[in-house]
C-alpha cells in the first residue's frame, strides 16, 4: 500500500510539472515562431529522445527524464551565426519577450487555476474582518469587527492572502494597519497579534480573526486571481530576500521529492486543495526562472539586457562560463535541496 501511495504521489508530479514545462516552454517556442527566430528543435524532458517527428524546419521531442525540456533556437549560443532568423541576430525587443514569455505562460497558468477555482468555490473571502478567536490580541489592540483592512505596514491589501503575507513579513508581534471603518478611513498603529515559532529561532504573527465571504460576481472573481497572483509573486520575492538576511535558510527550501510528497498529500485531501497548490508552484516557477542568474532564463535575460545598454553583446565563450559556472551550482542545489526533502521525509 505504502509503494503504491510512492508511486501515486510520483505520477502526479510527472504529470504536473510535465504540464508545467510543456508550457513554459511553448511560451518561448510561439513567440520565437512570432518573432521570426528558427527553432530546431521543440523537447519536453531530457535525456535519449523516446518519440520524435520533424515538421518543417522544426524537431519536436519527448525524452526519457522527466525533469525538464528545451527549445533550441538557431544561434541560441554562437554569435558566428549568419542567418538572419538566428536569435542572435534578432533585435534586442524580440529576444526579451522571447526569454520572458516562458515564465508568463507559468505566471498565467497559475492565475487561469486560480480564476477557474474561485468560479467553482462558494463563498469566496473578503477583507472584511467578520469575528474574532477567542482571546484574540488584535481586537485588544485597536482592531473592530466590520473593519475593512486597506493596508498592513503600507503594504496594501488586496485579497485575504496579502492579509497573511503582511503579518508573515514581519517578526515583530505588532503591525501598523489602515482600515475602513464606517465609511472612514482609519489608521491603527501597533495592533498586535499572537505569535509563534517560525523553526528558524524566530517568530511569525497569526491572524486571529477571520474575514466575511463576499458575493461573487464576474469582477471581483477576476480580480481576486488576478490579486493573488500579485500576490504569490511578491511572496517568492520575500522568501528570497529573507533567505539572504538570514530568517529562512537553504535547509527551508523544498524540491521535486518535497514538492512530490506535497502534491501526492494535497491530492488525497481534495481536488480544489491540489490545483491550488499547483497554482502555486507555477507562479513560483515562472517568478524563480526570472531571477538574474546564470542557467536561468532571468540569467540571459540580463545579457541581453546588457547588450541593449552597451550597443553590443558581451563575448559568447565568456557568457557561456558563466552559465556553465552557475549550472554546475544550481545542480549542487538542487542535490542539497534533494536531501534536506528525503531527511524530513524520514524525520516524520
Amino acid at each position: 500500500m505504502f509503494l503504491i501511495t510512492i508511486l501515486l504521489y510520483i505520477v502526479i508530479a510527472i504529470v504536473v510539472f510535465g504540464v508545467l514545462i510543456f508550457l513554459h516552454e511553448f511560451g518561448h517556442f510561439f513567440t520565437a515562431k512570432l518573432c521570426g527566430v528558427k527553432v530546431n528543435e521543440f523537447a519536453i524532458g531530457m535525456g535519449p529522445a523516446l518519440f520524435h517527428i520533424q515538421k518543417g524546419e522544426t524537431k519536436y521531442s519527448l525524452r526519457l527524464l522527466p525533469i525538464g525540456g528545451y527549445t533550441a533556437m538557431e544561434g541560441e549560443d554562437d554569435d558566428g551565426s549568419s542567418d538572419p532568423r538566428a536569435f542572435v541576430n534578432r533585435p534586442v525587443w524580440q529576444r526579451i519577450i522571447v526569454l520572458v514569455a516562458g515564465s508568463f505562460m507559468n505566471i498565467l497558468t497559475g492565475f487561469v487555476i486560480i480564476l477557474i477555482m474561485w468560479v467553482m468555490i462558494h463563498p469566496m473571502p473578503s477583507t472584511m474582518v467578520a469575528k474574532f478567536t477567542q482571546g484574540a490580541v488584535s481586537s485588544a489592540s485597536g482592531l473592530q469587527a466590520n473593519d475593512k483592512i486597506l493596508s498592513i505596514d503600507g503594504a496594501a491589501v488586496h485579497v485575504n492572502v496579502d492579509i497573511m503575507l503582511g503579518l508573515a513579513e514581519s517578526d515583530h508581534g505588532r503591525v501598523n494597519m489602515q482600515v475602513l471603518r464606517g465609511g472612514k478611513t482609519v489608521n491603527l498603529s501597533n495592533v498586535q497579534f499572537p505569535t509563534t515559532d517560525d523553526g528558524n529561532g524566530g517568530k511569525v504573527m497569526l491572524q486571529d480573526f477571520q474575514v466575511y465571504a463576499q458575493r461573487k460576481t464576474p469582477g471581483n472573481v477576476l480580480s481576486y486571481a488576478f490579486y493573488w497572483t500579485i500576490a504569490m509573486v511578491k511572496l517568492v520575492w520575500v522568501t528570497i530576500v529573507q533567505m539572504f538576511t538570514g530568517r529562512y535558510s537553504v535547509k527551508d527550501l523544498t524540491g521535486p521529492v518535497g514538492t512530490t510528497a506535497a502534491m501526492g498529500q494535497a491530492a488525497t485531501q481534495s481536488p480544489l486543495t491540489l490545483f491550488n497548490l499547483v497554482a502555486i508552484i507555477a507562479v513560483n516557477l515562472g517568478v524563480v526562472n526570472l531571477f538574474p542568474l546564470p542557467a536561468l532564463d532571468g540569467g540571459r535575460l540580463l545579457f541581453v539586457i546588457i547588450e541593449g545598454i552597451r550597443g553590443k553583446p558581451v563575448a559568447r565563450k565568456y557568457e557561456g562560463y558563466v552559465h556553465l559556472v552557475g549550472f554546475a551550482l544550481l545542480m549542487a542545489l538542487m542535490l542539497l535541496v534533494t536531501f534536506n526533502d528525503i531527511f524530513r521525509l524520514i524525520k516524520r
